[in-house]
């Protein structure tokens, strides 16, 4: 996807001077500056979460990971549970 931003002038300059020490095009510093923010902003978000949210957040990982095509029949669940 293709997107035209407007940068200002010095940021622009500053940008070109990174990306000259990084060896990098301005196109990649800056995605790559976008990257670190999201996942920045990501790991703040899970560091506020309480120990109960964090746990039904694992809980909800575990069930979209789960295979949904395998069942077990209703005999067996029962026998687990006696």
């Amino acid at each position: 996807m293709k997107k035209l931003i407007e940068i200002d002038d010095t940021v622009l300059t500053k940008l070109k001077v990174l990306s000259a020490f990084e060896g990098l095009s301005v196109k990649a510093l800056m995605e790559k500056a976008i990257e670190l923010f999201v996942k920045s902003k990501e790991k703040e978000q899970l560091d506020s979460l309480t120990q109960e949210q964090k746990e039904d957040l694992g809980l909800l990982l575990l069930m979209q990971q789960a295979d949904r095509t395998d069942t077990v029949s209703r005999e067996n669940i029962f026998k687990l549970l006696e």
